[in-house]
């Protein structure tokens, strides 16, 4: 874990005149926002309005404009005993706040750029992936030290590279995202500016841990018809993977939900996910940078087309499934083969005890076929707490059966 000091001398960032996303501002910004001081920065805790303040001062700094005399925008929302407990009546109302910094370019439509700071905190919200979470410090580099980095290093550069695009920019860095989407949905509820002036939305969730292979995953392109050729016509040394839904575990949801395009940058899941090693010495920041690189290229081609049409997607395929069991893996959403190859798998759950492995694929669970996470879900959905089954694998060029039960 990361030990730092937040002195104030580390709340202003020096503005550079320079195009070029540089990886040592996006290091110090996810070293502060990931360090053990603001201790995964959960939802509505002290230590969340340290990096809201933080992140602030960046948008200060770099010249951004703020609504009613703040980059803060506060918003309430009710906390039950457990994320599970839907009831009221042990609900607390807490508030949290959404960091907001506009760049006003005196054009008709502006263009969102955004990423959630927020983080699991010390672990007490039963979202960790961890097998003892409760009191360890969740820092989150990855989630979301990484996107929110993002979004200050994009707002210096639209800032400060001594030109007038024909769009404005508004840069928004949510809270409450780990919650819900919470801090989104409050923002597209209650908006700084109209929602029918907004032209698209950038979201970036987990872009710091670009691997060798340089796998990207862009979410949302179905969400306009200009998408797909525009980023197409973007050359780059990227591996990518499209996917059209504009619906998805991340911020981009909640505008995609108010007829606005979106477009969500994602580097890939990692065994780290929602646990206390999600630390800054795994970030790869020359790959960040040239991911924000590339988000430059694709909103710089965007300026030759009018206002993007929206377009509804077909949202993902998760059938009527309904889960009472859990393996404990996690996805390699970057894979483009036949079954669903694990990324990770968390210690004491069912599938570590059946002696499955990272990098395994998954061929088959129980009777059924498993060509994609989706079908995964679906065949997840089929078993109880108690039941036994075979879940088929290929482990190198190896067929494995392996025998799995859940608890």
């Amino acid at each position: 874990m990361n030990k730092l000091i937040l002195l104030p001398a580390l709340l202003c960032v020096q503005i550079f005149y320079s195009q070029q996303i540089q990886s040592d501002l996006i290091k110090k910004h996810i070293t502060v926002l990931a360090s053990d001081e603001l201790k995964g920065r959960g939802t509505g805790s002290d230590e969340e309005i340290k990096a809201a303040n933080y992140i602030a001062a960046q948008f200060k700094n770099i010249g951004l404009s703020c609504f009613n005399n703040s980059f803060l925008k506060p918003f309430t929302f009710k906390k039950g005993a457990s994320p599970h407990d839907t009831s009221t009546k042990n609900a607390v109302e807490n508030k949290a706040n959404n960091v907001v910094g506009f760049l006003d370019n005196k054009a008709p439509y502006t263009i969102v750029i955004g990423a959630h700071y927020d983080h699991l905190g010390m672990g007490h919200d039963h979202n960790s992936l961890d097998a003892n979470p409760e009191g360890k410090i969740h820092n989150g580099a990855d989630d979301n030290a990484s996107g929110t980095a993002g979004v200050i290093e994009l707002a210096r550069h639209f800032a400060t590279n001594k030109k007038t695009e024909p769009y404005n920019f508004l840069f928004i860095c949510f809270s409450g995202e780990e919650l819900g989407l919470l801090g989104s949905k409050k923002w597209c509820d209650h908006p700084d500016i109209e929602l029918g002036k907004i032209n698209y939305m950038i979201n970036m969730d987990m872009i710091g841990r670009l691997n060798k292979e340089e796998k990207l995953i862009i979410y949302g392109v179905g969400t306009s018809d200009s998408w797909v050729p525009l980023v197409d016509s973007v050359k780059t040394s990227f591996s990518i993977k499209k996917d059209s839904s504009g619906i998805g575990p991340s911020d981009q949801t909640s505008f995609y939900l108010k007829d606005i395009p979106v477009l969500h940058f994602f580097t890939g899941q990692h065994s780290d996910y929602h646990k206390p090693s999600d630390d800054t010495e795994k970030i790869n920041y020359k790959g960040e940078a040239k991911v924000l690189e590339y988000i430059i290229s694709i909103v710089n081609k965007t300026f030759h087309y009018p206002k993007l049409k929206f377009s509804k997607t077909r949202n993902p395929d998760m059938g009527k499934a309904s889960f009472k069991v859990t393996m404990g893996v996690m996805p390699d959403y970057t894979f483009d083969g036949e079954g669903m190859r694990i990324d990770g798998v968390t210690d004491g759950k069912p599938a570590a005890k059946a002696g499955i492995l990272q990098g395994d694929v998954v061929k088959k669970l129980g009777d059924f076929p498993v060509k994609d996470v989706q079908e995964y879900m679906k065949a997840l959905s089929n078993f109880k707490k108690g039941d036994t089954t075979k879940v088929e694998v290929l482990r190198g060029k190896e067929i494995k059966i392996l025998d799995i039960e859940f608890k």
